[in-house]
């Protein structure tokens, strides 16, 4: 993590529990992935539930699903009528996300659209009012490019892992992801349509907004 791992466990014993039905979705995950540690866990999971209690958006885009756990935590804090579409590539984390999804009581809210999330975006009609980003590193700008044009007037962008563990402020580290991120995070940063605010939550989420 990107803070002291004492800091770290103190924030999530201080924050509120996860309830039970995501415990299922975790307890789901480790048993069949390779990877659970890929889930935003519940720091990130409880920001993105208050995120979208205050903005109330009418319609969510996420791209890059996993197992479901983040879009479950939106959809918990998501008003009636609210429609969110989440992307993922992966058979089986689609197949694990989608059985939870279906046992939650926001499963005619979620619409999974499995395959290739370039392709699903570029299918899809904005505007969005919240787009969540967490999916391969080096697809972020290209992600983001194709959702910009579809964000509302009022809309976020959140995309995920910016930090990569505090990677990015190691110009040695030329990991794949590191260097993606890199070049996102400058990608963003010099793009005078939006305003980003990078936060050092588990290994960081930009928050990005229209300039104006």
């Amino acid at each position: 993590m990107i803070v002291r791992p004492v800091v770290e466990k103190y924030a999530e014993d201080a924050s509120s529990p996860a309830p039970d039905w995501l415990a299922s979705l975790v307890a789901d995950t480790e048993a069949s992935t390779d990877l659970p540690a890929m889930m935003v866990g519940r720091l990130e999971g409880e920001l993105l539930a208050s995120l979208v209690f205050v903005l109330q958006p009418r319609r969510i885009l996420e791209i890059g699903t996993f197992t479901g756990y983040s879009a479950l935590c939106m959809a918990q804090a998501m008003p009636t009528k609210t429609e969110l579409v989440t992307c993922e590539l992966d058979p089986l984390h689609a197949s694990i996300a989608r059985k939870h999804f279906e046992a939650s009581p926001w499963s005619d809210r979620i619409t999974l659209l499995e395959g290739p999330a370039a392709d699903s975006v570029a299918g899809l009609e904005g505007p969005f009012d919240l787009v969540f980003i967490d999916a391969d590193k080096p697809g972020y700008v290209g992600y983001y490019e194709a959702v910009l044009p579809k964000l509302a007037p009022r809309g976020l962008i959140l995309a995920d892992n910016v930090l990569q563990f505090g990677g990015v402020a190691n110009e040695r580290d030329q990991q794949l992801d590191t260097v993606a991120m890199r070049e996102f995070n400058a990608h963003v940063a010099a793009d005078s349509r939006v305003r980003q605010s990078v936060l050092t939550v588990r290994e960081g989420i930009s928050v990005i907004r229209w300039a104006s």
